[in-house]
């Protein structure tokens, strides 16, 4: 049986836009402070959260399924292989956020700005870019990336503390579902118990970030506002989070399977 299959192929494309979005949130701040307007900032990427959180609403109950049209051979060997094509396409979404942060950066200030102008009105501001003035205008502030973007980053200023735990953190959180679902298939008693699990792993990753790294983040972007710190110090902790995140999708490869078997081993006390 085709491992790369219409359905799998379908969820692939689910989860690199999902992943594409949330690294790209790390360019919000960057918005934001360029334009003196972070809370507007925060407030339209909402929009964009949502659409991600929709996105991988609609892809779990397809990766469940997966499960069930896997062959009665080789069940194991087939599904880790379907579900390490997802989490390549997690480290393919992330790649795609980085190279698009230039471009996205400079689209979304001058959205910020409009947002401002349309007082707050999001329908107003959609209704705005739809114009083909605006259109033009937009594709004049596609950037293709370079390395001339990362003048004045150097990996000597990165916390390495703060990168480790957010690589980490990524990686639950990328094997969260997956994980739960192999080990559905590990422990079949189980199974439902297993599957459940999943939204506890990524509560929790998502606790972690938001304790961890995200108020790191928000307060070099409000020095940057009140004018305490450097626009530059701001960018080179944004680059260095999404490399971490990339790392961090590619760290969930090994995690996959020993995170399934932890999860069969755990429900055994939760029965």
């Amino acid at each position: 049986m085709d491992i790369l299959t219409e359905k799998l192929i379908v969820i692939a494309l689910f989860i690199l836009i999902i992943h594409s979005i949330e690294t790209l949130a790390y360019a919000v701040r960057l918005s934001g402070a360029r334009v003196k307007l972070l809370a507007s900032a925060l407030s339209l990427f909402n929009v964009m959260v949502m659409v991600s959180r929709l996105a991988n609403m609609m892809q779990q109950p397809f990766t469940g399924s997966l499960i069930d049209t896997a062959p009665g051979a080789d069940t194991l060997a087939f599904v880790e292989q379907q579900f390490r094509v997802i989490i390549g396409f997690a480290s393919l979404g992330t790649l795609v956020g980085i190279l698009l942060l230039p471009t996205f950066v400079a689209l979304f200030s001058r959205a910020i700005i409009h947002l401002s102008e349309e007082r707050g009105s999001i329908p107003a501001l959609f209704k705005k870019s739809l114009k083909m003035e605006y259109i033009k205008r937009g594709f004049k502030h596609i950037h293709m990336p370079s390395f001339a973007y990362l003048k004045g980053i150097s990996w000597r200023d990165i916390p390495f503390k703060l990168f480790i735990i957010n690589v980490l953190i990524t990686a639950i959180y990328t094997i969260g579902v997956l994980s739960a679902l192999y080990a559905a298939l590990l422990a079949p008693e189980r199974h439902a118990t297993a599957m459940m699990s999943s939204g506890l792993i990524n509560g929790v990753a998502t606790i972690l970030l938001i304790i961890f790294i995200d108020p790191k983040i928000s307060i070099l972007a409000d020095d940057v506002i009140n004018q305490r710190g450097s626009y530059l110090s701001l960018k080179r902790a944004s680059v260095m989070m999404m490399g971490s995140r990339l790392l961090g999708t590619i760290l969930a490869q090994l995690l996959f399977i020993p995170g399934a078997k932890y999860i069969a081993w755990f429900t055994q006390f939760m029965t």
